[in-house]
């Protein structure tokens, strides 16, 4: 993977997630995967950036979204 695929990278993986967690806002699922990409995207191995990047994001969404339901 190179730095030309890392928008369309980032889209894939942003609808996937948007569309798991239809209650949480797209510019949020936007900034969580742009954010995840950002501490990975150095990396000398970019094989498994986006799977890393997805997994990350997919965690940060759960915590999220378990808070504030506790809160309810």
């Amino acid at each position: 993977m190179d730095d030309t695929e890392k928008p369309d990278t980032i889209a894939k993986i942003a609808d996937r997630l948007a569309a798991r967690y239809p209650e949480a806002p797209r510019p949020l699922v936007d900034r969580i995967v742009a954010e995840e990409y950002g501490t990975l995207g150095d990396s000398r191995i970019r094989t498994y950036i986006p799977t890393l990047v997805e997994h990350r994001a997919k965690d940060r969404l759960n915590r999220g979204f378990d808070a504030q339901s506790a809160e309810l």
